[in-house]
């Protein structure tokens, strides 16, 4: 679990690669307004469009999520802090102003880069 990169993960770096291919652009790792260490992975400052990619562990994936048996309550207690700060990350972005997409790891990139495509489109 600590070899998982928190940013330009494998993950991040095929999304970001597909959403540039898609003609967009952005910022990565984009301070979230007016909150200390909280970061977007993918920010369209101008649409004001939020998108975070989730792995399936960190953020309790309702489909792929696994609860360790070792030293579960440290785990279903860190689990479930991620969540809550997901959310309150989600309130604050959208009291902003702002949309917010969330792609699980498992999601399928060039998918989720075509449903991104279709909504930072929208907003113009």
């Amino acid at each position: 679990m600590s070899r998982t990169r928190g940013r330009d993960n494998p993950q991040e770096k095929a999304l970001r690669s597909a959403l540039f291919r898609e003609g967009l652009r952005f910022r990565v790792h984009y301070r979230v307004p007016g909150v200390a260490r909280r970061s977007i992975d993918v920010a369209f400052v101008g649409s004001h469009l939020a998108v975070f990619l989730d792995g399936c562990f960190w953020h309790g994936c309702p489909r792929h999520a696994t609860w360790p048996a070792r030293n579960a309550g440290f785990w279903r207690q860190k689990i479930e802090a991620n969540r809550k700060r997901d959310s309150e990350t989600d309130a604050l972005l959208e009291a902003a102003g702002w949309r917010v997409i969330r792609i699980w790891e498992h999601e399928d990139t060039d998918a989720a880069a075509a449903r991104i495509r279709n909504v930072v489109k929208g907003m113009r």
